[in-house]
């Protein structure tokens, strides 16, 4: 059996890693610079050449560790805001008193807030909070007083981090709701595949077993009755139950993951097969087939879900227009999709009654005939007027990117 595995990343977190690997890198520089071009005005150069050449390795060194969630430790980054403190701290001891009076920037300077941001991003405002306020302090105990420009900064910072943290909480909320949405779709797209197979074979023999015992009598009778109980509970069920999801959806820490399984019945690896020979077994003295003389071409998949939906809707006709009834198939070959048209010279469908079988779980046409093309990205239309008859028109895409069902369905009896 086929099996392929799609995987969509779904993460807002993984650009802003991205962006802040850069900006500690661009920071590191920036700071190394404007330390070369003041190289002068240092008291004691020498203890910040030793600082800019730890940021340097630390920089560099740490870069996997920026890259996602999972990477970022708290363990680094309780590291990587001492190296910013440290550095904080340190410039009154490196710098010149007077230019640490005038405000002049810290030995790490701007690199600082990339070390912030890692909290952000990683753990929320909350944890921004935090590390931005212990940069608040130390930069109050760096200059010594709450100068207009050195609140101004701390200020900045603090309201900057916790915003990006609060911004990066919100998403991932969203996509941890958008990965939930993906799966219960899913899980309906499933269950309407089983509610398929179901009505096209199980659904169908208990209603034949119930037919017939009631027809034989005696303990066929009563056979006949439990399966007609049996027919209930489960028409019961594949109208309004669940399925096991065959999708997979993750919270990683890359963001949210939902990863679809998919395991086609009988997937063909093949090309494109010819639609005029799964319906030519249609074909016979009560069901007049009309076709192009060339072939009509589209996936495998494709065409077996097509023909599966025309074997539907001739059930249809023998069950409710009668088992002598005649039929029409009229195939027609598009350059953009295939239109397959189903007629019958029955009694037509009176008004509001598709609606009424659906309600009473009889989902023959929402199910095998509509529910197909709809996963095939076509449309069904059945058109009926009272006293002349019932046409069913189906259009299916010839690009289309595979069914989303999986492999024929066979033919379905009781199918309104």
């Amino acid at each position: 059996m086929a099996r392929r595995e799609r995987v969509m990343r779904m993460s807002v977190e993984l650009p802003l890693w991205r962006a802040l690997a850069g900006y500690r890198v661009l920071t590191m520089l920036y700071a190394i610079g404007f330390f070369a071009t003041a190289y002068s005005g240092f008291a004691r150069p020498w203890l910040a050449v030793a600082y800019y050449a730890v940021l340097f390795v630390w920089t560099l060194a740490t870069l996997p560790k920026v890259t996602n969630a999972a990477n970022c430790t708290k363990r680094f980054l309780a590291a990587d805001l001492t190296v910013a403190l440290t550095g904080i701290l340190l410039t009154p001891f490196a710098d010149a008193h007077e230019r640490v009076m005038d405000g002049g920037p810290t030995l790490p300077s701007i690199w600082t807030a990339g070390s912030v941001l890692a909290f952000a991003i990683k753990g929320g405002w909350r944890w921004a909070a935090v590390a931005s306020t212990l940069v608040a302090v130390a930069n109050l105990v760096e200059r010594g007083t709450p100068a207009r420009d050195t609140v101004h900064n701390v200020v900045l910072v603090w309201v900057a981090s916790i915003a990006i943290g609060y911004v990066v909480e919100v998403a991932r909320a969203s996509e941890r709701t958008l990965a939930r949405a993906l799966e219960i779709e899913a899980a309906t797209r499933e269950r309407e595949r089983l509610a398929r197979d179901i009505h096209d074979s199980v659904l169908q023999v208990l209603a034949m077993v119930q037919r017939r015992g009631a027809v034989i009598g005696g303990e066929a009778a009563e056979l006949g009755r439990l399966a007609g109980e049996q027919e209930v509970a489960l028409r019961t069920l594949v109208s309004g139950g669940l399925v096991p999801v065959s999708r997979v959806s993750e919270d990683a820490a890359e963001g949210a993951v939902v990863r679809m399984v998919e395991e086609p019945e009988g997937a063909d690896p093949g090309g494109p097969v010819d639609l005029r020979a799964l319906l030519a077994p249609y074909a016979g003295s009560l069901v007049n087939l009309a076709e192009p003389g060339a072939p009509v071409l589209l996936a495998p998949a494709a065409a077996r879900e097509l023909a599966a939906a025309v074997g539907a809707a001739l059930d249809n006709v023998r069950e409710h227009v009668g088992e002598q009834a005649r039929a029409w198939i009229l195939v027609e070959d598009e350059p953009d999709e295939v239109i397959v048209t189903v007629r019958d010279e029955g009694p037509g469908i009176p008004d509001g009654r598709l609606a009424e079988a659906e309600g009473e779980g009889r989902l023959g046409v929402a199910l095998s005939i509509r529910g197909r093309l709809r996963d095939l990205g076509g449309t069904a239309e059945l058109i009926s007027v009272p006293g002349q008859g019932t046409e069913v028109e189906l259009k299916a895409p010839k690009k289309t990117a595979g069914t989303r069902g999986a492999g024929a369905r066979g033919k379905a009896a009781d199918h309104e």
